[in-house]
């Protein structure tokens, strides 16, 4: 006797394309962060966080052909072409507030899914620490005050980047009081040392590089500073667009040097026309 199936009725299809999605990482350990952040988005955006920490992008106006297409893309615009820009912030104050510019439509060629482009790949936004944030037990703890050298103005939203051997270490931000820390992580107890003397050192030679970009940084006055009145408008940059434009921006820099577990405080002037 032959077990009659029933025909399988669809009661329900759901077909759904997304743009895209970016994860923010400590700037540090490059760590996933599952801390309740805050987005700021362009009206008719829509961004859902998803049980792995990503922010899916769903809908964002620009690309509405996009959303509504599901065997191919669309040939226009073109994979990169369309910059959305958004910002994210911290509530609990443990990372600071940036901006972040993520290019889209990402390539949805599932051939190149391991492209960095590709709409496979979600986007790596890094998160830098607040003055507040702890440091590990054998990382580099550099904190760094930022002023103008003619006004002695606080300089806020300064981007700061920690080079060894012609190699990026570090990256930091400061706060609308110019202060910041850059936490460096790796650095060996002990290395070989590369010149004479020496068989073995404790510190490793860096160089400190300090951006400031007029058209989003702040500057704040010694004395609203010391006063602990905060500007009505926080500083608010893309760490990325100031390291791309770097050349051009009013900067600054010295030689430090870096040990594991040891702090360094650094004063810093930037000649901000």
């Amino acid at each position: 006797m032959s077990a009659v199936v029933p025909e399988l009725a669809l009661l329900d299809r759901v077909e759904r394309r997304v743009l895209g999605a970016f994860r923010c990482v400590d700037a540090t350990t490059r760590a996933s962060l599952h801390l309740p952040l805050r987005l700021v988005t362009p009206p008719g955006t829509r961004i859902a966080r998803n049980r792995s920490g990503l922010f899916v992008i769903y809908d964002w106006p620009p690309l509405d052909t996009h959303t509504q297409a599901f065997a191919e893309a669309p040939a226009t615009p073109l994979p990169g072409s369309q910059p959305l820009l958004l910002s994210v912030s911290d509530p609990l104050g443990h990372y600071l507030s940036r901006r972040v510019r993520l290019a889209l439509p990402r390539n949805a060629d599932a051939a190149m899914a391991a492209d960095p482009a590709s709409i496979f790949v979600p986007v790596e936004v890094p998160m830098f620490p607040s003055g507040t944030a702890s440091v590990g037990a054998n990382w580099a703890g550099l904190r760094v005050s930022l002023r103008d050298t003619g006004s002695d103005d606080a300089l806020g939203g300064v981007l700061l980047r920690v080079l060894s051997g012609g190699q990026v270490l570090a990256r930091g931000l400061s706060d609308w009081r110019g202060e910041a820390l850059v936490p460096v992580a790796g650095i060996p107890v002990t290395t070989w040392s590369a010149g004479p003397g020496d068989v073995v050192v404790t510190e490793i030679d860096a160089t400190l590089e300090a951006y400031f970009d007029p058209a989003s940084a702040t500057r704040v006055a010694r004395a609203q500073v010391l006063a602990g009145r905060s500007p009505d408008v926080l500083p608010l940059v893309d760490p990325v667009a100031i390291e791309d434009a770097r050349a051009g921006l009013p900067q600054a820099s010295v030689a430090i040097s870096l040990a594991a577990g040891r702090p360094l405080h650094v004063s810093l002037g930037i000649d901000v026309p």
